[in-house]
């Protein structure tokens, strides 16, 4: 694996933001505060999110009237798609929601089988199944039934031959054992409640040899502890992101090799508003992952949290033997 180095605007090393002191050893990671939240709770709302935005009956990020951002940073920055690309996939499939582009990053062969996790309206199964061509097969899996819905008229308005679209948990595929030459994911393991389920999952349908290439939001460092508290019950993409150790070392433990961040770039948190209180200790209003917070932080901690919040591609492989 490539050796991980901090992402900041400035490319300043690791210490410059190592301001805050040695984090307690007592004191709970990001990964920890989160996954004690409900996890039936957590993953209903996060249905009835993107089953709303799926319907219409709420706003994607490209539509948010929020200094024209989504909660992976601005329009220009947050994804990486080329203009070719958004032109040649089917009206509808961009809803604005991803990350990055795993397909820009996967080396997609002629013939390949290839799973999408959450995958959407199906932007990345469009574009896979114009790489992996007839003779390849591309299924997307979305435990969102308008999604599929969604997806699905898709596929059927370009008469797109070789993608299918399954309803399903990522958590619990839908796809038999070793029968897959690709898996991809943009932005959607980050809000699953069981992240070492997911890459179970994915090792168990991928065949030996196979490969995983994904887009995610990470942190370089954990949340100041009023974020993580504030945080802990919301669905969004930034508020069920790991630290970017802990994310690489479940894709380890479930049984993957080479893993490797291949690009990774800072997010911002979106708007800060600082208060008149000359104390060392002010309460800030921020935007994380679309949602405002108002918490109390020190100077130390707002400089930190400024530098947390990251979105990388990753890439594992399933061993050969």
């Amino acid at each position: 694996m490539t050796e991980e180095k901090p992402i900041s605007q400035e490319e300043t090393s690791a210490k410059s933001y190592q301001c805050c002191g040695s984090e307690s050893k007592e004191q709970e990671s990001t990964s920890e505060v989160l996954n004690k939240t409900n996890e039936t709770e957590v993953r209903k709302a996060v249905r009835e999110q993107y089953g709303a935005i799926a319907s219409g009956n709420n706003m994607s990020s490209l539509d948010q009237d929020l200094e024209n951002t989504s909660c992976c940073g601005d329009q220009e920055t947050y994804t990486d798609y080329s203009q070719e690309e958004l032109e040649n996939i089917p009206k509808g499939a961009n809803l604005g929601l991803g990350s990055g582009n795993p397909i820009r990053l996967a080396d997609i062969q002629k013939g390949e089988t290839i799973v999408d996790l959450g995958s959407g309206a199906g932007i990345d199964c469009f574009l896979a199944a114009q790489k992996t061509g007839e003779t390849g097969n591309v299924i997307g899996i979305d435990m969102t039934s308008q999604m599929i819905d969604k997806a699905r008229r898709n596929a059927k308005q370009d008469e797109y031959q070789n993608v299918e679209f399954r309803l399903g948990e990522i958590e619990h595929m839908p796809v038999a054992d070793s029968t897959v030459d690709l898996i991809v994911s943009n932005c959607v393991i980050n809000l699953s409640v069981d992240k070492n389920q997911v890459f179970k999952e994915a090792y168990r349908i991928l065949k030996p040899g196979g490969r995983l290439v994904v887009s995610d939001i990470m942190l370089q460092y954990d949340f100041p502890e009023a974020v993580k508290q504030a945080l802990a019950d919301s669905p969004g993409c930034v508020s069920r992101a790991w630290v970017t150790n802990d994310y690489v070392s479940v894709i380890k433990k479930a049984g993957f090799e080479n893993v490797e961040i291949l690009e990774s770039q800072l997010i911002k948190p979106q708007k800060k508003y600082t208060n008149d209180s000359e104390s060392s200790t002010r309460k800030r209003s921020i935007v994380v992952s679309g949602k405002k917070l108002e918490v109390e932080l020190s100077p130390e901690e707002d400089e930190r949290l400024q530098n947390t919040v990251m979105k990388a591609h990753v890439r594992a492989y399933k061993p050969k033997i």
